[in-house]
């Protein structure tokens, strides 16, 4: 019998790539986040065709907690429960903080790190009742080292590993695991995006900031690829996993090992 998985921010990037591979083997995906109708018809027609599961598309805005919750109540409404939750929503703004926009911070903060909390919390009750779960937060490799001008996001994604521990203590007894991925650089549009934004901070072209900023970190000098993002997480959600939770796994190419 399919699982139902639920990922965040899932219409594009790392999201994207992880609902491919649960796709692929036939679970029932619930996949969001934003785009043009005909791009998420598309996605959804492209992953049902790919593993014979369902797939449902919900509109949640990853700032507002009831929408989040309605995400959640859907999913489980729709096909009886909560399997796989995913946590992979996420948004970057590059700035000193001393120019920080508090719009920004908020935004961050609230999309990076809350909405993990308001989808586990109306999720919870799903698994406990099943007594089985699978929780897998996206963090980064910023969730365990900073980087200068990126205040709100690096808070964000250590607060998701604090958040990662807490639940795992609480839901050990209950057959439900959470863990966590933190992955170094992924060419995705988020990091496409912030770019041009670190090369104006810095004082430096953006062929520069490829190379002697974002590779500059990874050891290996090469971009993480999303779908071995989603590797990771298909093995956390699988039953030989069973006794990792609670913990992190980094996929930075040697990025955290110094």
């Amino acid at each position: 019998m399919p699982r139902t998985v639920v990922v965040t921010g899932s219409t594009s990037g790392i999201g994207l790539a992880i609902a491919v591979v649960f796709a692929a083997k036939g679970e029932n995906v619930v996949i969001n986040g934003f785009g043009k109708p005909e791009e998420i018809e598309a996605i959804k027609d492209r992953l049902q065709s790919s593993g014979g599961g369902k797939v449902l598309y919900h509109p949640a805005d990853m700032t507002k907690p009831a929408e989040i919750a309605d995400l959640i109540t859907t999913a489980a409404k729709t096909f009886g429960g909560i399997d796989v939750l995913v946590n992979n929503a996420g948004v970057q703004h590059v700035e000193k903080i001393e120019d920080f926009p508090i719009d920004k911070w908020d935004q961050i903060i609230a999309i990076n790190l809350s909405s993990s909390f308001h989808t586990m919390r109306a999720a919870i009750p799903f698994m406990k009742e099943k007594k089985y779960g699978r929780i897998i937060n996206i963090a980064s490799a910023h969730g365990l080292v900073a980087s200068p001008f990126k205040s709100a996001y690096v808070a964000a994604k250590h607060g998701i590993l604090g958040l990662t521990k807490t639940a795992a203590l609480e839901l050990a007894e209950f057959g439900v695991t959470v863990n966590a991925i933190c992955p170094g650089y992924v060419l995705t549009p988020l990091v496409e995006k912030q770019i041009p934004d670190t090369a104006r901070a810095r004082g430096m072209t953006e062929e520069q900031v490829k190379t002697e900023v974002i590779l500059k970190a990874q050891p290996t000098r090469e971009f993480v690829k999303a779908e071995e993002i989603g590797a990771m997480s298909l093995y956390l959600a699988s039953d030989d996993a069973r006794q990792i939770t609670g913990t992190h796994l980094s996929i930075d190419g040697g990025w955290t090992a110094a």
